[in-house]
C-alpha cells in the first residue's frame, strides 16, 4: 500500500467515524428536544390517555379553581380550543388568567392534563423590573398604560 493511498484510508476511516457519532448524537437528541402542543394540537391528534405531553397557550379566564393542599384546576385555551388541566404543587408566581402557560403531564381519559410541572410565560412586553425602574426614575414610564413614554410599548 503507499503512502497516498494508507493516507486516504485513514481520511476515509475518520470520515466514517465522524458521521456515525454525529448521527448518534442527532438520534439521541431528537428524542429529549421538547415542544409543546397547542390545545387544538391535543384535540385533532386525539392522543391517547395515559400519554405524556406538553402543551402551552394561556390560562383561560374564569376557569382557575383552587383547592385545598395546593391543588388547582383550570383551562389551557389557544382561542380555538380548551384542555382542563389538574396540578397539586405551587405554581409560579407569573400564573394566573389570561397568562400564557407550559403544562407537562399525562393526559387522562376524557382530556383532562394531570400536570406535574406547570411553567408560566410573560408575553413579549416584558420588562424586567431594574428597566422599569430606570424608566420611571428618567420620566420615560407612562404608569397607566405601562409604556414607555413617546407611544412605545415596553
Amino acid at each position: 500500500m503507499t503512502r497516498r493511498q494508507r493516507r486516504l484510508v485513514l481520511i476515509g476511516g475518520s470520515i466514517g467515524v465522524l458521521a456515525l457519532a454525529l448521527g448518534l448524537v442527532l438520534n439521541a437528541l431528537s428524542g429529549s428536544i421538547v415542544f409543546f402542543n397547542s390545545p387544538t394540537d391535543i384535540k385533532e391528534k386525539q392522543i391517547a390517555a395515559g400519554t405524556r405531553v406538553r402543551i402551552g397557550g394561556l390560562v383561560k379566564d374564569g376557569s382557575v379553581q383552587r383547592g385545598d393542599k395546593l391543588r388547582i384546576r383550570f383551562e389551557v385555551t389557544d382561542g380555538k380550543n380548551d384542555v382542563p388541566v389538574k396540578f397539586q404543587g405551587i405554581v409560579p408566581d407569573l400564573f394566573r388568567e389570561g397568562q400564557g402557560v407550559v403544562a407537562e403531564g399525562k393526559l387522562e381519559p376524557g382530556g383532562i392534563l394531570d400536570a406535574d410541572t406547570v411553567l408560566a410565560k410573560h408575553d413579549e412586553r416584558y420588562m424586567p423590573k431594574e428597566v422599569v425602574d430606570a424608566l420611571k426614575k428618567s420620566g420615560r414610564w407612562e404608569e397607566s398604560e405601562g409604556k414607555v413614554a413617546g407611544g412605545k410599548t415596553p
